[in-house]
């Protein structure tokens, strides 16, 4: 049964007229405030998602227009994107999440992914998940891509006590934090000579210089994760990360894969994930909602390995 977490898609975005204007011809479909997403696939394809799903938007972009709309916001970001480097993640103005693939990568034509922050304040009343943050357990919020995973951990973390100092490491900085001592890192790729590279291990090690009270990972997504739950591990309480999963029952195959990308056994992955982790919090979407279907926890089995435990 979902819980009282909920939170309707959409709500209203932060741009601002100077960030519609940088956007050209999909500025105007920028502006409606229930827009969450904005897709560009090659020339005269445009999706916009309102939070009800996908619907096609008549913008006549051609691929010339599209190509050159991508390079530059993606300069607009501080990266280049050309032949040689195809595929940027970009951060703009008030975190405006852009992503842009080049051909000969897309065979189509140049794809372009918008994704808007909203200016909704979730508030999380959901004694559970409040009774979570007070006793400072790890938490770990899993869901599909879309489902909230990011607006729920920035309303929990907000709820944390404001004497307390949370450090956040992100591939893209994106959450939105409402609290009087939440400082933010971003991981940076390489440039077009390969070097310059700082990547979401690195910065975790960094965190831990910096004295933190609630460590949290943006998105467990690669090998970082050993580094992850050995800083847990260590005395590090009230720490969060997202993670994405199908399902609850999903959660231990996808921190297993994860843990094989850092060298790490099943059995390793799994002592060290039920050590660090207090609760799996997992979110859903439906009809353009996003709620919290279950919450569990980790917990070894017979063979050694993760699995779930209610």
């Amino acid at each position: 049964m979902p819980s009282s977490f909920v939170a309707s898609l959409g709500g209203g975005s932060l741009i601002e007229l100077r960030s519609l204007e940088a956007f050209g011809e999909l500025g105007p479909v920028m502006a409606d405030s229930r827009v969450t997403d904005v897709f560009a696939n090659g020339a005269g394809e445009v999706w916009v998602d309102r939070g009800a799903g996908l619907v096609r938007e008549p913008v006549p972009l051609s691929e010339h227009e599209l190509r050159a709309l991508a390079v530059r916001l993606v300069s607009l970001g501080g990266r280049h994107v050309d032949e040689a480097s195809p595929c940027v993640d970009v951060r703009l103005f008030d975190g405006i999440r852009v992503h842009v693939v080049l051909p000969p990568i897309s065979p189509r034509g140049t794809l372009l992914s918008i994704r808007i922050p909203s200016d909704t304040r979730l508030t999380v009343t959901d004694p559970r998940l409040l009774a979570l943050v007070e006793a400072r357990a790890n938490l770990l919020i899993t869901g599909a891509g879309g489902s909230g995973k990011s607006t729920l951990l920035a309303a929990l973390l907000s709820r944390a006590a404001p004497t307390e100092r949370i450090v956040a490491i992100e591939d893209v900085a994106e959450l939105r934090v409402v609290h009087p001592h939440f400082v933010s890192l971003e991981a940076r790729q390489s440039n077009l000579e390969g070097v310059g590279e700082v990547s979401l291990a690195r910065l975790l090690r960094e965190a831990l210089r910096m004295r933190p009270d609630r460590l949290v990972l943006g998105e467990v997504r690669g090998a970082e994760v050993r580094e992850l739950l050995s800083a847990l591990n260590t005395g590090h309480d009230g720490g969060a990360g997202t993670l994405h999963a199908n399902s609850l029952a999903d959660v231990p195959a996808r921190l297993e894969a994860l843990g094989a990308l850092a060298g790490m056994s099943d059995q390793a992955i799994a002592r060290q994930a039920v050590s660090a982790i207090g609760a799996v919090i997992h979110l859903a979407r439906v009809g353009g909602v996003r709620s919290v279907e279950a919450v569990g926890r980790l917990a070894l089995g017979s063979d050694g390995r993760l699995v779930i435990a209610s």
